[in-house]
């Protein structure tokens, strides 16, 4: 594909000024919704056919959680857009100021395979109630999804308008060569770097919604049985491939043996004796990833689980224990369903374990004690924290979701994917009737004046 000349016309397309509207952005969110609806079918056999997920998980995490996503912004959209006032300053006075969002103009989307729909359209919501055009590159590793967006994107909207590429690695080196105007990636620290790097070149500002080792540290009193199901739930969800997934648990000594076995139950409850026959169970994406997730298996004594088959793809879901700190599988994000369980004896040793470590894109905790919740948000960072649960902080449209240093830059969802793709541009304007003179030469004032006015004007 000729990446210059698609660029070329959804920019003409832009000049235009016919994205700009509220009634076109509301128009064309309305035909994603619609367009959405209208191929669910197609698309969750499309994710079934990648992914193996089965059509309850891939419509709560996909589908579902776009068209809410779309809702949300068919709601809001005219407040987001309205210009907010500010004060003037002073020596502009009289005048009038005000910041006006809007849109960066053509901008690229770079989506992952682990939530090929999700991760692709939702940041395309924010695109649209933004008033951009968009150019989307589709993940080659979850290719029949690609095809049914690509389809369902081309039925929908015009290609100066929308346009989803499909291909391999160099067709995204290809385009981010381009000069967008913005970049929305999702996928791994060490390709947010790469896009990054190549965004540089031309200025162009970038969001990166990356990963990192989510850790869940586990207290003494928190209640077992409820924190191991919310647990399992998280790391199992998309069999384990979930860039927020728990990547390893951190238990209280007192409490660890407790845990594993109440982990053990909750992974039977969900999914049986033999997960490979659960219809609520999926696999993992490639061979390449099969391999590098059956590897971390000799890191630590497998204390549930452990089964494997390259030929399914099929990874069941597995809790190590004994695992040392530089063991490969406590260095590198997991994205599979292999749960490390930890142990600390103090919160202090456990929070300087989580201090030499990057700043992760969740942080988890499971405790009753409202003083220890509070002592270990002063005490870490995170791009997001949640507090006896996994995973559902990043659920609500209402709440940005992001990542901090190698877990990302920037948020999206609800208000904060409209102003991803948003310039907030300031606006003053000032009176032609009145000129006073204090502010040309020669001074009119003392410089001791001057002072003493600046320190009335500018009191808090």
């Amino acid at each position: 594909m000729d990446f210059a000349a698609i660029l070329a016309r959804q920019r003409a397309f832009f000049h235009t000024g016919a994205t700009r509207p509220l009634a076109f952005r509301r128009a064309q969110l309305t035909a994603l919704r619609d367009a959405i609806e209208a191929g669910e079918g197609r698309l969750l056999d499309a994710l079934r056919a990648d992914l193996r997920k089965p059509p309850f998980e891939a419509y709560a995490s996909e589908l579902g959680f776009v068209l809410g996503e779309i809702r949300h912004a068919l709601r809001h959209l005219p407040a987001w857009m309205r210009p907010r006032r500010r004060r003037a300053p002073w020596l502009a006075w009289p005048a009038r100021a005000w910041v006006q969002p809007e849109p960066y103009g053509v901008a690229l989307i770079l989506g992952p395979w682990n939530y090929p729909f999700q991760l692709l359209i939702s940041p395309l919501v924010g695109a649209i109630a933004a008033g951009n055009c968009a150019v989307l590159k589709a993940s080659e590793f979850a290719p029949r999804t690609a095809e049914a967006m690509a389809e369902l994107i081309e039925a929908a909207f015009p290609a100066e308008y929308v346009t989803v590429v499909r291909g391999e690695r160099d067709a995204a080196e290809a385009l981010l060569r381009e000069p967008f105007d913005t970049v929305f990636f999702t996928g791994s620290s060490s390709v947010g770097r790469a896009v990054m790097t190549a965004a540089a070149r031309h200025l162009a500002p970038v969001t990166l919604e990356l990963g990192g080792k989510c850790p869940c540290l586990v207290c003494a009193d928190a209640p077992l049985d409820l924190s191991a199901r919310r647990i399992a739930w998280g790391k199992c969800l998309n069999a384990g491939q979930t860039c927020v997934a728990p990547d390893f648990v951190l238990v209280d000594r007192r409490a660890r043996a407790g845990l594993v076995d109440a982990l053990r139950r909750a992974l039977r409850q969900f999914h049986g004796d033999d997960p490979r026959r659960s219809p609520d169970y999926g696999r993992i994406v490639n061979r390449r990833h099969f391999d590098r997730l059956a590897g971390y298996l000799r890191d630590g004594r497998i204390a549930h689980g452990g089964q494997h088959d390259a030929a399914d793809l099929y990874l069941a879901p597995t809790l190590l224990t004994d695992v040392p700190d530089d063991a490969p599988v406590m260095r590198e994000e997991i994205f599979g369903p292999i749960l490390p369980v930890l142990d600390f004896t103090t919160l202090d040793d456990a929070l300087a374990r989580l201090g030499n470590r990057p700043a992760p894109l969740a942080l988890y905790l499971f405790t009753r004690d409202r003083p220890t919740q509070k002592r270990v948000l002063a005490a870490t960072r995170s791009g997001g924290v949640c507090l006896n649960d996994t995973i559902s902080h990043m659920i609500g449209s209402r709440l940005p979701f992001g990542g901090l240093g190698e877990s990302g830059l920037g948020a999206s969802h609800g208000r904060a994917s409209f102003e991803a793709f948003t310039h907030c541009r300031t606006v003053l304007r000032r009176s032609l009737v009145l000129d006073p003179r204090l502010r040309y030469p020669p001074p009119t004032i003392t410089l001791a004046t001057l002072k003493r006015v600046y320190r009335f004007l500018m009191r808090p």
